[in-house]
C-alpha cells in the first residue's frame, strides 16, 4: 500500500491550494506560514512576509489593538473571530474577516496563532477622510514608526524616510538595534526608546549618517491606556541646522582673516575669567599689533594690506593650539586667549609667532608689536586684563622705535 501523506506535505497543499488568506504568526508577531490566498488577497509573496511583522499589513491606528491580540495570545486567550482593517502591498485599505486558531506547542501553551482571512468588501480607499489622513502620513516631510514592547518596528511612514534611503514599511519588522547597528542599551536613541516603554517623553536631536534628525519619542498606549510599544517622529533639520551654524559664523567670525572677531573673543573671554574663578586656574590674554600696517597700503594698495593681516592670521592660527582662541580685535589689531597658561607659555607663544613671520618668504616682511596679560596676577576682570596686555603692547612698540627699528 501507498503511505499516506506527511502532515508537512498536507500542511503545504492546503497553503497552495486554499482560497482563503491562511497565515500564522509567533507571539511576537512574525509571520511563520504564508497561503497562496494571502498572497493573492495581500500582494506579497511568501518570501517578502516570512519572517515579517504582521503589523506589515495593519494601519497605523490599527496597531495597538494588534499588540493587544498578541498580549492577550500571550496569557493563552484571544479573539477567535475579527472584522479588522488590513493594506495590500499597494497601499490599498482591505476590509477582512479573520478567523484564528491557537497553535500549541508540546507543553500546551499557546505559541502561534493560525489565521484565515476573507475579504469582507472589495478593496477600498476608506472615507474621503481616512484617505486623506493616510495620504498625509505618507507625504507628511517626516519619519513616523511605531514599536512594539521588544523595540521592533512594526510601522513607519512619511516621506522623510527617503532621506534615510529607506520606503514605505521598509523598516517593519528590524528592532532599533538593527537599525542603529548597534547593541548598546544607552546608546542615543535606543535609551530614549526604553524610557518610552516606561512612560516617559522625551525631545532631543540625533545624527545619524551626516544627517541631523529632530526626534519626539512618546509611549504608544492601547485603548485601555496600557503601553505596548513606542511612537516616534523624526524631522530632518539637517538644511537648518546648516544655515544655524553658518550664521552663527557669520555673526562670530571676521568676514577677512577668519578668526574670531572682537564679539567672540570678549564673550569667549568673559567665560574663561568665570572658569578661571571657579577652578583657581590661571590663564594669559596676546594682544597683537601688525606694525606699518598704513605704510603697506600707502605704498603697495589695499589688496597687499589685506593679504598682510591675512597672513598674520594664518601665523596666528598655526602657532596657537586649537584649544586657544585667536582674534581679530579690530583694524591692524589681534588678539589670542590662551587657555590653561601662563606667562611662561604666553612668551613662548608669542616667539614662535614672532619667529615665523621673520621666516616668512613672502613679502612685504610683516612683523608684530605683542602685550601679554596673565589672570590673577594682572587683574581679575577682562578690562584689567586687557589694559595690562595693551600698555606691555605700545611699551614694547615705542622701546622698538626709539632704537630707529620696526618693532617685532
Amino acid at each position: 500500500m501507498p503511505h499516506p501523506p506527511r502532515p508537512e506535505q498536507l500542511l503545504a497543499a492546503l497553503l497552495e491550494s486554499a482560497e482563503e488568506a491562511i497565515l500564522s504568526f509567533a507571539l511576537d508577531g512574525t509571520v511563520q506560514t504564508w497561503s497562496r490566498g494571502a498572497e493573492r488577497m495581500y500582494g506579497y509573496t511568501a518570501e517578502e512576509m516570512i519572517g515579517q511583522p504582521l503589523a506589515r499589513l495593519s494601519p497605523v491606528y490599527e496597531v495597538p489593538a494588534l499588540e493587544a491580540l498578541l498580549h492577550s495570545a500571550d496569557h493563552q486567550e484571544f479573539p477567535q473571530w475579527e472584522t479588522t482593517e488590513r493594506l495590500h502591498k499597494n497601499g490599498a485599505k482591505l476590509c477582512v474577516g479573520l478567523k484564528r486558531m491557537p497553535l500549541r506547542n508540546d507543553e500546551g501553551e499557546i505559541a502561534g496563532i493560525l489565521e484565515s482571512g476573507r475579504m469582507t468588501g472589495r478593496i477600498v480607499g476608506g472615507t474621503p477622510e481616512e484617505t486623506q489622513l493616510r495620504l498625509l502620513m505618507e507625504q507628511l516631510p517626516v519619519i513616523l514608526w511605531t514599536t512594539d514592547q521588544n523595540l521592533r518596528i512594526t510601522s513607519n511612514w512619511g516621506s522623510g524616510l527617503r532621506m534615510q534611503r529607506a520606503q514605505l514599511g521598509d523598516l517593519a519588522g528590524k528592532t532599533i538595534f538593527e537599525y542603529m547597528k548597534s547593541a548598546d542599551q544607552r546608546a542615543t536613541p535606543i535609551v530614549q526608546h526604553y524610557e518610552a516603554l516606561h512612560g516617559k517623553s522625551s525631545h532631543f536631536e540625533y545624527e545619524r549618517e551626516n544627517r541631523v534628525l529632530d526626534i519626539q519619542l512618546e509611549p504608544l498606549r492601547s485603548a485601555a491606556g496600557e503601553i505596548v510599544g513606542c511612537i516616534g517622529v523624526g524631522q530632518d533639520i539637517t538644511d537648518r541646522k546648516r544655515s544655524e551654524e553658518q550664521i552663527r559664523y557669520q555673526a562670530t567670525h571676521d568676514a577677512l582673516t577668519g578668526l574670531a572677531n572682537y564679539r567672540e573673543f570678549i564673550d569667549t573671554l568673559e567665560r574663561e575669567l568665570h572658569r578661571a574663578e571657579r577652578s583657581h586656574d590661571s590663564f594669559t590674554i596676546l594682544m597683537l599689533d601688525l606694525n606699518d600696517l598704513k605704510k603697506i597700503n600707502d605704498r603697495l594698495g589695499h589688496l597687499a594690506g589685506n593679504r598682510a593681516l591675512k597672513r598674520l592670521a594664518e601665523t596666528m592660527n598655526e602657532q596657537c593650539r586649537s584649544t586657544d582662541l585667536a582674534a581679530r580685535y579690530g583694524g591692524d589689531e589681534f588678539a589670542v586667549v590662551l587657555i590653561d597658561s601662563d606667562q611662561g607659555m604666553a612668551e613662548q607663544v608669542a616667539r614662535r609667532i614672532e619667529n615665523s613671520l621673520q621666516k616668512d618668504q613672502e613679502g612685504p616682511m610683516l612683523s608684530v608689536s605683542i602685550g601679554i596679560g596673565v589672570y590673577p596676577d594682572d587683574g581679575r576682570t577682562a578690562q584689567e586684563l586687557l589694559e595690562a596686555a595693551d600698555q606691555r603692547l605700545y611699551k614694547r612698540k615705542k622701546e622698538s622705535r626709539s632704537q630707529g627699528v620696526t618693532a617685532s
